[in-house]
């Protein structure tokens, strides 16, 4: 294998046979590639789904035993491993090297709780109204399924992806983001690594209209899987609706922190600076919406500002407290959306700019602005950076109308000691995820995740206690025995 394979089609690793380059640069270091290699051509792409088909059967009949051994091992050798993959990360996606080990330790706890599936994934005995019939239900694997991931989260999204994939018996044509492939490819490498069948997982990087349209398309896929972009997800999904397939998609968010007079202000700044910052705002659950009564505006601002200030800025191998946006395309995304906030009439507080002495690399400062009204675009559109717009209200209802008040319904907070208001908040939010005085990122393995509205195609829900019913067909039985 060379550094220029990033393709494992039927347990073969090749390059790439499109005229597309992939150049992967770290964020922080942008004009020295950390790697280059050919992206996957059509045919491969077809090869890949083609391999899945062929292995399907076989893994379909696998028993839980054998799934969930592959599992388990997957994970102990991704703990192994931490400190490399978490190197690998870092290098090409920029978070701080700290958030790349808790990911990577994130991505083997979520192997080891989806490898029970392969023994819990089952159905029901359902009381029948002929007391000489039996009815339950039994839960079989789709068959082959596509799996496309973002960049931002680029071993814990497709570890949860591909675990409950697996652990129901699917096989899999694995599509990365071609700005983070080679976690990908280390996560296939220990999967071969793990004793996983040849064809049961197959990687296929390069660009979307290349790849992703082949493997989404392809008449031997049943179902797809996709975590990213609103107009990606939109675009994918009305393409598999024409053939009437499952498509479960999580998209983008433009989540609120709703603050109340009664809230601890503290505690709120703190979870408003951790949603806005944390990961670059890089995330779908990231704050980019701080809505805050009046009567607390000030003083929460003030402490918004002071702790934005402070935040450590810089290379992700130095674990400062925020890195590089991932790519030259969105630091200038992020000034462009800073610009049109000032030209709305948006009033800049901090940031706005290059951190000073960091002209190389993607920085950009963490940026705060007040006077932010709903109907600027900066409070409408996501911009997927460390920008943070502070709105008020003065009564709840009008709070709850302006977080509601967007296309998008991810994920929410609610800062208030009055549990009657959070109550009425978690009625009256449109999201999928809401938090009461905590922040709008992060989840628990356990707890289902998706979203609403343009945020969503809200079929099944991710992680969670029943992930893998997207990834099995239901069938009902009548037994009657001779």
């Amino acid at each position: 294998m060379t550094d220029r394979q990033y393709q494992y089609i039927g347990g073969d690793w090749a390059e790439g046979k499109s005229s597309d380059e992939i150049v992967v640069r770290d964020p922080a270091t942008p004009d020295d590639p950390a790697v280059s290699f050919p992206g996957a051509s059509q045919q491969q792409a077809r090869d890949a789904v083609a391999a899945a088909a062929a292995a399907s059967e076989e893994w379909n009949r696998s028993t839980p035993e054998e799934r969930d051994a592959v599992l388990y091992e997957l994970a102990d050798l991704i703990e192994a491993n931490q400190d490399s993959l978490a190197e690998t990360l870092t290098t090409e996606e920029g978070k701080p090297i700290s958030s790349s080990r808790g990911e990577v330790g994130r991505a083997a706890e979520i192997f080891r709780f989806f490898a029970s599936y392969s023994r819990t994934a089952t159905g029901d005995t359902v009381p029948s109204s002929d007391p000489e019939t039996f009815t339950y239900t039994v839960r079989q694997p789709l068959g082959v399924v596509a799996l496309i991931t973002p960049w931002n989260f680029p071993i814990a999204t497709p570890s949860w992806k591909l675990a409950t994939a697996l652990s129901t018996g699917n096989a899999v044509i694995f599509k990365p983001s071609s700005e983070t492939p080679m976690i990908a490819k280390h996560l296939v490498e220990l999967l071969e690594e793990a004793g996983l069948p040849d064809g049961v997982v197959n990687l296929v990087t390069g660009s979307g209209s290349t790849v992703g349209d082949e493997i989404t398309t392809h008449d031997a896929v049943n179902g797809v899987s996709f975590t990213g972009s609103t107009e990606t997800g939109q675009y994918i999904s009305e393409t598999v609706a024409s053939r009437g397939i499952p498509m479960q998609a999580e998209m983008g968010g433009k989540n609120p922190l709703v603050v109340l007079p009664d809230a601890d202000i503290g505690a709120a700044a703190d979870a408003a600076i951790a949603g806005a910052f944390g990961g670059t705002g890089q995330a779908c659950t990231a704050t980019s919406r701080l809505i805050v009564h009046e009567d607390v505006a000030a003083e929460l601002t003030d402490a918004v500002v002071e702790r934005a200030e402070a935040l450590s800025i810089g290379p992700g191998m130095e674990d400062p407290d925020m890195g590089p946006a991932v790519s030259a395309e969105e630091l200038e995304t992020n000034f462009d959306y800073i610009e049109i906030a000032k030209q709305e009439g948006a009033t800049l507080l901090t940031g706005g700019g290059r951190p000073e002495g960091m002209e190389t690399g993607y920085y950009v400062e963490p940026t705060v602005f007040a006077d932010v009204e709903s109907e600027m675009r900066i409070a409408q559109e996501e911009v997927f950076g460390p920008v943070l717009g502070i709105l008020e209200f003065s009564e709840f209802d009008e709070g709850i109308d302006i977080a509601n008040d967007v296309a998008f319904g991810l994920s929410s907070a609610i800062h208030t000691e009055d549990m009657a208001a959070a109550r009425k908040f978690t009625r009256e939010i449109e999201a999928g995820v809401v938090k009461i005085n905590g922040t709008t990122t992060g989840s628990q393995i356990q707890m289902p995740f998706g979203g609403m509205k343009a945020s969503s195609t809200e079929t099944h829900k991710e992680m969670g206690q029943h992930a893998y019913d997207f990834y099995t067909h239901e069938k009902v039985v009548y037994r009657s025995d001779p």
